[in-house]
């Protein structure tokens, strides 16, 4: 773990790796048998499920040295990545985007995103707790947990946020 920043109140697990570079922000949580490779950023609130995997080349080739060619991965704020899931290097994970337990992301991921399969292909939309929204047909949904609410426009999900004036 030389050479890598580690935030505040992270759970590192058994047999994980963190590469020379790597950023992972406050309240990540690694999870059994994860190498995170130079090249990854992740924010804070993160979950990497167990003996998920990121790549760091795009062609990697044993015999010739490609160390100048690692790609920049970004994982952002409260993304959750399954067991067993594949990120190819060079895209980046939306903030709070859930990808499922073996899917394989080879496009970046949108904000709130449901991905699963292989290649990943986008199901729904999640909140900010993890529960899939069904959105009305004026576009707005409602967490079933914490009754936080969120909009789709232009297929891009937003939370609502109210704001009290106090003139």
């Amino acid at each position: 773990m030389k050479g890598c920043v580690v935030g505040n109140n992270c759970t590192i697990a058994q047999n994980v790796f963190i590469g020379s570079g790597v950023v992972l922000g406050n309240n990540v949580k690694v999870q059994n048998n994860v190498s995170v490779y130079t090249g990854v950023v992740c924010e804070d609130d993160v979950f990497l499920g167990p003996s998920m995997v990121f790549t760091n080349v795009i062609n990697p080739r044993s015999a010739i040295d490609r160390k100048h060619a690692f790609k920049k991965t970004w994982v952002k704020k409260g993304a959750t990545i399954g067991a067993n899931a594949t990120i190819v290097c060079g895209n980046t994970l939306g903030e709070y985007c859930m990808i499922g337990a073996g899917t394989v992301i080879t496009k970046p991921v949108k904000p709130y995103a449901l991905m699963v399969g292989n290649p990943a292909r986008q199901i729904g939309w999640v909140s900010e707790y993890g529960h899939t929204l069904s959105f009305s047909k004026e576009g707005k949904a409602v967490c079933s947990e914490s009754g936080e609410a969120y909009r789709l426009e232009n297929e891009t999900v937003s939370k609502i946020t109210n704001s009290i004036s106090t003139a």
